[in-house]
């Protein structure tokens, strides 16, 4: 047997915890951490750069808010400038992206809807592209591709829940996905999720993303940044 958690006519809970998700504000939460924000601007500014790129503030500063960074740069004494000369703080640095030496700006978190026990050989999601190859507990996450969540992820990129590493199983659908938590992996419904973040917190890396969809940290930041529900921390 397969289980689809997106068909209520599947035989398990599935269907109907994606009902109860569709009832809710599916969106994750794109999370910007004004302290890394703050620190990418102070050392930026100790470096010698005291001016910022202002195409950082396109596509609403590349998905963080571009009136939350306006105020950061006014706070922090920075100017911006229309310019891509040496000497000016781009956006890569300034938002943390991966290659860059600022910290991560921004994390993305979705939550658990609800939990299952898996059996050798049951699929999940569409196409069921993810069997398990022994038993498990996969969960239901908040947080699909109409959110950014990319379907490329599916199979490829992991989050983390309680501290440990869960991969993202099967496809991924509008508004949700499922991860595998491990045999012994059961937590309860609500518990956060992060799919990216700032990996010397232990979160896993927006690096990932790129690497498993080709994308650039820039897109898949910009796309987050407006599709997820943005929050500051």
């Amino acid at each position: 047997m397969s289980v689809d958690p997106l068909r209520p006519s599947a035989e398990s809970s599935w269907g109907a915890a994606a009902a109860v998700a569709a009832s809710l504000d599916p969106r994750p939460v794109a999370l910007i951490r004004l302290a890394a924000l703050a620190h990418n601007l102070r050392t930026a500014r100790e470096a010698g750069l005291d001016v910022v790129d202002r195409g950082a503030l396109e596509a609403d500063a590349w998905g963080h808010g571009a009136d939350i960074v306006e105020r950061a740069v006014s706070s922090a004494g920075l100017a911006w400038v229309r310019s891509g000369r040496e000497g000016v703080l781009g956006g890569e640095r300034l938002f943390g992206l991966p290659g860059s030496s600022g910290r991560p700006v921004m994390a993305l978190t979705g939550r658990v809807i609800t939990t299952k026990l898996l059996r050798r050989g049951e699929g999940v999601s569409y196409g069921y592209t993810f069997r398990a190859p022994s038993d498990t507990t996969v969960a239901l996450i908040t947080g699909g591709y109409g959110q950014g969540v990319v379907r490329q992820l599916g199979n490829q990129a992991a989050v983390r829940v309680h501290g440990r590493a869960a991969p993202i199983v099967g496809r991924v659908a509008m508004d949700v996905c499922v991860v595998d938590l491990g045999p012994q992996g059961a937590v309860p419904p609500g518990a956060p999720a992060v799919f990216f973040g700032d990996p010397d917190e232990g979160e896993p890396s927006l690096g990932s993303w790129t690497a498993a969809t080709g994308l650039g940290a820039d897109e898949i930041v910009a796309i987050v940044g407006v599709r997820a529900r943005r929050e500051t921390a």
